[in-house]
């Protein structure tokens, strides 16, 4: 019988906010994993979540598959916000394989949350489906919670209620069953956590007493020397200069209630982990472990975004990720004031800028960037029958395109969707780098672009804009953390690899970002929001 898969995708996770890439947060299920099978040190990801999840989950460029930039109907063309019929997911494919297909948790992939269409997971292969379907949630009511295309959002009503549990428990359940069926079977664990808003149990938020009154700037130093004793980081690596917007930790302001936002968050990323603890207990029970293909990331780098990012009514009204009221009928206060601790099920918070600066460590920028603070993920594979060095990391760089190619060749799947021409994949299989985590890759250009941000690595060369802002170059091989821009001593090398990624961007479908800002400003029809991208 071919491998189990299952996929565990975290939400807005930092590179460095796992024990196995640096972090002091407590997240053993996550190490054990790490320890035990292959970690990436040079993984990307697209820098936002939709568009991650539609290659990840199809191994196309966002850009081909329907989702360059949301889930929200946003432009021409590729910017639909769901899912093409010219893409097939890695349900759809296992699925034809014999596989039993199940998805646990966040979809973000069908501009249409309400009612079901061909984008949502039940019609793109899983035969089972809990979770939400829009980007984001409360975490003690996610609104509009399915079981395949029905509401059930009256589970949330339970006591205890906390939806990163429910996603594992759900997961496990799904694990068990086929596992008695004996059947082979892909189940994609898609958490929330930890992507605002601030929510976690109170006694989560305690076990981290302490631990951030000490402030970003010495955590941070702290992470670098765990990430180099790990393996992760180069002996010689230094940081990237803190986030100039961000102050000394000696002079900022409210640092009790700074603390208490880590805090919060260090708690979300340790729940998170105690589900996927969840999960491999599961799979232990089941006997099945060793012969299950386990994979761990993050869609995006870490989020800088503070909320309410614009009239906290807007946010407020926005049903399909706030309730209208706590458990208790208190009103939901929104957004980052420090008279206002986060945690509890009546604040919308997040955790800010200064705080994503440190779960990047030890890069710069953040979601929607693709510098690294952006696009680099943790990834870990774990599977004990699959000829993988224990322990071992991988430094050759690697795409969200490369997966789907990697799990055909593991379980012997074909890529092909009976009725629809597929785009074809371009991505590299990593089983080979997998087993020889020391051989050479085969040789590849990367690309990556998301809202006017591009990028295009070939080798230890990387070219990358800001959107409106001039290339800049980096030698990735010297320093990944670019502060060093070499676009003005290296002139021809800019131009030629600024022709690549203009030739990549007109094959894929990426649309000039200022292309779509005119049509906002312009109020076109073609949109379905009037807002721009940008506060979203």
């Amino acid at each position: 019988m071919p491998p189990n898969v299952v996929l565990i995708l975290a939400d807005d996770l930092g590179y460095s906010d796992v024990g196995c890439y640096g972090s002091e947060i407590q997240t053993p299920n996550i190490d054990r994993l790490g320890h035990g099978g292959v970690r990436f040190s040079q993984f990307f990801n697209t820098a936002r979540c939709s568009p991650s999840r539609a290659s990840l989950l199809t191994g196309l460029h966002p850009q081909q598959t329907g989702v360059g930039i949301l889930n929200r109907d946003d432009g021409p063309r590729g910017y639909r916000g769901s899912l093409n019929d010219r893409c097939a997911t890695l349900a759809e494919l296992l699925a034809a394989s014999g596989y039993a297909t199940g998805m646990s948790g966040k979809w973000h992939m069908s501009s249409n949350t309400k009612e079901p269409t061909d984008s949502w997971p039940t019609r793109r292969g899983f035969q089972h489906f809990f979770g939400t379907l829009a980007g984001c949630c409360s975490y003690f009511q996610p609104p509009a919670l399915h079981r395949g295309e029905r509401d059930v959002s009256e589970e949330t009503k339970a006591q205890g209620f906390y939806y990163t549990d429910a996603i594992a428990d759900d997961a496990a359940a799904f694990i068990t069953e086929n596992v008695k069926a004996s059947k082979p079977f892909f189940s994609y664990v898609a958490f929330t956590a930890p992507h605002w808003p601030l929510h976690a149990p109170e006694e989560d938020i305690a076990e981290y007493a302490g631990v951030y009154e000490r402030g970003w700037d010495e955590l941070r130093a702290e992470r670098l020397e765990r990430q180099k004793h790990e393996g992760i980081i180069d002996e010689e690596a230094v940081l990237s200069d803190r986030d100039p917007a961000v102050p000394d930790w000696s002079e900022a302001e409210h640092r009790s209630w700074q603390a208490r936002r880590m805090r919060v968050y260090a708690a979300q990323v340790h729940r998170l982990d105690c589900g996927v603890g969840v999960v491999l207990d599961a799979l232990e029970r089941g006997g099945v472990l060793d012969d299950t293909l386990v994979v761990f990331l993050s869609d995006n780098g870490a989020c800088a975004e503070e909320l309410p990012m614009g009239d906290p009514e807007t946010l407020r009204a926005r049903r399909e990720i706030m309730p209208a009221a706590s458990r208790d009928g208190r009103p939901i206060r929104v957004g980052n004031f420090p008279d206002v601790d986060p945690g509890a099920d009546d604040t919308f918070a997040s955790y800010g800028r200064a705080w994503a600066n440190l779960s990047n460590t030890p890069f710069r920028l953040y979601k929607r960037w693709v510098h690294e603070g952006g696009i680099a993920t943790p990834l870990i594979v774990h599977w004990p029958h699959g000829e993988l060095r224990d322990g071992a990391v991988v430094t050759a760089p690697f795409q969200l395109i490369d997966f789907v190619p990697t799990i055909l060749e593991i379980t012997g799947s074909d890529y092909q969707a009976p009725g629809r021409e597929l785009s074809p994949l371009t991505g590299r299989s990593m089983v080979s780098t997998l087993r020889d985590p020391d051989a050479e890759a085969p040789a590849a250009e990367m690309y990556w672009e998301h809202i006017g941000n591009g990028a295009v690595r070939r080798g230890h060369w990387k070219l990358v804009r800001e959107h409106g802002k001039s290339w800049e170059l980096y030698d990735l091989a010297e320093s990944r953390n670019e502060q060093h821009d070499l676009a003005a001593t290296h002139p021809k090398l800019v131009a030629e690899l600024a022709a690549s990624y203009a030739a990549w961007a007109e094959r894929v479908g990426v649309v000039p970002h200022e292309r779509i800002l005119e049509l906002y400003s312009g109020g076109k029809q073609i949109f379905d929001v009037a807002e721009p991208e940008e506060i979203r």
